[in-house]
C-alpha cells in the first residue's frame, strides 16, 4: 500500500462561492482515503461571491480552518510555507480563477516541492466547455463528473494538442442519502430553483405563478419552493430577482411553503423533484426521486435543460398538473455519473490512487504546465492573469493588494464594508437602473 494511503494528509481548498466551497471541500473528502487521519484547510476567495457563515453552516462541511484571501494572499501563503505543508491543493474557482492561480502557483513553486493540483466542476457542463476545459488545463487532475463528461473533455484537449492524461472519472461528490421508498404523506413537490435561470422577470414569475397553481390544483400535496439564498446573499451566479421578492405580497396557498437549508434534507421529504436545469435534478435522480426537468420555456442552450435530452425527463408544468410522473432513461443516467445503480461507492477509487502514485512519484513532482502560456495566448492570457493582479509571468503586480504583507485590521473593516456595499449595488440599484432604462 503507498504510504500516501495512510499517513497524515493535508488538503487545502481555495473556493470562491458556495457552491464551490460546497463541491471542493466534499471532493476533498472523497479525494483522501479512509485509512488516512486528514487536516483540511479553507480559503475563501475575496469576491462579490464569499460566502456568508449562514450559507457556509447550511452546507455543513467543517474544515479544521477557514480564513478569507485575496488571490495574491494565498498565492503568498503557498510561496511562504517553507515546509510545503499540504499534500493536495483543491482549485474550486471559476475557469479563470483556476488559470490564473495556476500560474501564480507555478511562479511560487518553481521547481520545487509541492502538492497535488486537483480542479474541476461543481454539475453539469452545458456551456463554455472548450473555454473553461482550457482555463483549467495545467492541473494534475481534472475531474469530469461522469463517463460522458470525461470523454468530452479528452476529446477537446487532445483537439488543441493539450495533454488529456489529466481528466479523471469521478462523480458529483455530494450525492447520496437513502433511495426513495416511496410516497410521503403529504405527497410533496419541490421546485428548486437557480440563481440566474431563467434570467428575467416575465420568466421567473411565470415559473413561480405555475408553482403557486400547482399547489392550488393539488390541496392535498405540500408544495415547497427551495431557494438558494437570502436577499443580500451572493451564490456562484447573482440573484438580481430572488422568488421570495417575487412571491411577496401574493395570496398564497396554505399548502404552499418556501424553505432554505441543505438540499439532501430537503430531498428527504420530496416526492417530485422539478427544475429547469439545477444540479439538483441529479441529486434527486442519484435517489431516484421522480424529477422532472421543465420544457415550458423551450429545451435551450440558455437554460442549460438542453442537457437533459434523453433523459426521460422533461416535461411540462400541464403534464405535471394532470399526474404525469417522468421516468428516467437508465442508459443515460449511467452515462452521468449519477450511479443510481450503487456503484457511487467506488466512484472516486480511480483518482485516489492517481493522487497516490503523484504523491509517492519519485523527485516530486514536474512544475505546472498550464497549455495557455504568453506564448500560446498572447492576446488572452495576460488580462486573465491582470483581473488577479497578476503579470503575465504569474508573479504579482506592483501594487496588488496585500501582495507584501498580511491584511491587518482596519483592512479587514474596510474591505467587509465595502464588500456589502457592492453586493447592495448589484442586487437593489442595478436592476432598478435597468428597469429605469426601459421605460
Amino acid at each position: 500500500m503507498p504510504a500516501s494511503a495512510t499517513k497524515s494528509l493535508r488538503v487545502a481548498v481555495l473556493a470562491d462561492s458556495d457552491t464551490r466551497w460546497k463541491w471542493g471541500a466534499l471532493t476533498a473528502q472523497r479525494l483522501t482515503p479512509a485509512a488516512a487521519e486528514v487536516r483540511l484547510d479553507g480559503y475563501l476567495l475575496r469576491g462579490r461571491a464569499t460566502p456568508t457563515a449562514r450559507q457556509l453552516k447550511e452546507v455543513g462541511v467543517q474544515a479544521d480552518s477557514l480564513r478569507e484571501v485575496t488571490g495574491v494572499e494565498f498565492l503568498r501563503a503557498m510561496s511562504e510555507d517553507p515546509d510545503n505543508r499540504y499534500d493536495v491543493l483543491v482549485l474550486a474557482l471559476v475557469g479563470g480563477g483556476v488559470q490564473a492561480m495556476l500560474h501564480g502557483l507555478r511562479a511560487a513553486w518553481g521547481s520545487g516541492k509541492r502538492p497535488v493540483v486537483v480542479t474541476g466542476y461543481v454539475g453539469v457542463v452545458y456551456e463554455k466547455l472548450t473555454d473553461g476545459l482550457l482555463l483549467r488545463h495545467g492541473a494534475d487532475l481534472v475531474l469530469a463528473n461522469s463517463r460522458h463528461d470525461a470523454d468530452r473533455f479528452r476529446a477537446v484537449y487532445e483537439g488543441v494538442g493539450a495533454d488529456a492524461s489529466s481528466v479523471t472519472e469521478v462523480a458529483l461528490p455530494f450525492l447520496g442519502g437513502e433511495p426513495y421508498a416511496g410516497e410521503h404523506e403529504p405527497y410533496t413537490v419541490v421546485f428548486a430553483v437557480q440563481p440566474s435561470v431563467p434570467d428575467n422577470r416575465r420568466d421567473r414569475t411565470y415559473l413561480l405563478n405555475r408553482l403557486v397553481e400547482h399547489a392550488r390544483k393539488h390541496p392535498e400535496r405540500e408544495v415547497l419552493l427551495k431557494l438558494r439564498s437570502k436577499p443580500g446573499e451572493h451564490t456562484t451566479h447573482i440573484e438580481e430577482l430572488p422568488y421570495q421578492k417575487l412571491a411577496q405580497g401574493q395570496d398564497l396557498p396554505v399548502n404552499f411553503r418556501l424553505v432554505y437549508g441543505h438540499m439532501g434534507e430537503v430531498l428527504d421529504r420530496t416526492d417530485l423533484l422539478v427544475t429547469v436545469s439545477s444540479t439538483a435534478a441529479l441529486e434527486a435522480l442519484h435517489r431516484r426521486i421522480p424529477t422532472a426537468v421543465l420544457t415550458d420555456l423551450g429545451v435551450r442552450e440558455v437554460l442549460g435543460n438542453h442537457h437533459f435530452t434523453g433523459s426521460g425527463c422533461l416535461a411540462s408544468w400541464d403534464q405535471l398538473d394532470a399526474g404525469h410522473r417522468p421516468v428516467p432513461d437508465e442508459e443515460w443516467v449511467a452515462r452521468q455519473g449519477v450511479a443510481a445503480d450503487g456503484s457511487y461507492a467506488t466512484a472516486f477509487d480511480g483518482a485516489r490512487e492517481r493522487i497516490a502514485k503523484l504523491l509517492d512519484r519519485p523527485g516530486g513532482l514536474p512544475p505546472l504546465t498550464p497549455y495557455y502560456t504568453p506564448e500560446t495566448a498572447p492576446g488572452y492570457l495576460p488580462g486573465i492573469l491582470a483581473r488577479h493582479h497578476l503579470g503575465p509571468d504569474g508573479v504579482p503586480l506592483p501594487g496588488a493588494p496585500a501582495a507584501d504583507k498580511a491584511p491587518g485590521p482596519v483592512r479587514q473593516i474596510v474591505r467587509r464594508a465595502a464588500r456589502g456595499a457592492y453586493r447592495h449595488g448589484v442586487q437593489r440599484v442595478a436592476p432598478v437602473i435597468r428597469r429605469m432604462g426601459e421605460l
